[in-house]
């Protein structure tokens, strides 16, 4: 495929349309190391189904209904407009409370609400999430550090500006949580590599992830995705370091 045609392809990407969080367009197209835990099996461990659920910042959903939780029982968060507005349609006919939420230091549900707060790659205030657990409440969340596509972003983005990569990570999130007064029982951090087997399956994430990559488009990183061509070409993929981190920790019983 010539340059232009290339570009012509790699632009349709760029305006691709991406709803919830779905990566299913290019889950053929870019592979992933699995990780060494698995935070369904860990939420499932301690879910049963007098259970009040919270998860955070839910996306479309879609990953939480696999769970299969009581409806009723069943509560989710979510500030992306359009996401929100997927939940409206899918979970609350189900019966799921869904609220739209824009500021992790106040989520709109009573103390000692909920047993288990779940947390899949959304950022939060553990304050308020201390605020929210019953006594022996677990908060379980899977995180996406600040390491993330480091060389990727380095790459691609010109003036880009690296993320003070101490922020985010699972040692300041132990610190932060362990200082509110929750029991860590269970930690863990790696940093899998991801595989992208065509130019266009990054453009298409890169755009989407957006904070990740700012201000990336095909036109201002053309130089750079001729020369990730030329690489795939060559090797078959382009690679890049993802960076995970996950948590369980218990709100004590003071009682």
């Amino acid at each position: 495929m010539k340059v232009m045609e290339l570009k012509e392809f790699w632009l349709t990407e760029e305006k691709k349309t991406f709803q919830g969080w779905d990566f299913s367009y290019i889950s053929n197209r870019k592979t992933e190391e699995p990780l060494p835990w698995n935070y369904d099996r860990m939420v499932r461990q301690y879910l049963n189904t007098n259970s009040k659920l919270l998860d955070m910042g839910t996306g479309g959903g879609e990953h939480l209904l696999t769970f299969k939780h009581p409806y009723s029982n069943t509560y989710a968060t979510e500030a992306y407009l359009p996401n929100f507005e997927l939940c409206n349609k899918t979970l609350t006919p189900l019966g799921i409370d869904v609220r739209q939420v824009f500021n992790d230091d106040y989520l709109p549900f009573e103390n000692n609400m909920f047993d288990i707060i779940i947390n899949r790659q959304a950022s939060f205030d553990i304050s308020e999430v201390y605020r929210l657990l019953k006594p022996n409440g677990l908060f379980i969340t899977q995180q996406v550090g600040d390491l993330n596509n480091n060389e990727l972003r380095r790459f691609l983005i010109s003036d880009f500006n690296e993320i003070n990569s101490n922020e985010h990570t699972l040692k300041s999130n132990l610190g932060l949580i362990k200082s509110k007064g929750l029991t860590i029982l269970k930690s863990d951090e790696c940093f899998p590599n991801q595989k992208f087997f065509d130019v266009g399956a990054l453009v298409y994430y890169a755009k989407i992830i957006e904070w990740e990559f700012p201000n990336f488009s095909v036109d201002s990183c053309f130089k750079q995705l001729c020369l990730l061509q030329s690489k795939i070409e060559e090797q078959g993929f382009i690679e890049s370091k993802q960076h995970r981190f996950t948590i369980v920790a218990q709100k004590p019983n003071l009682a």
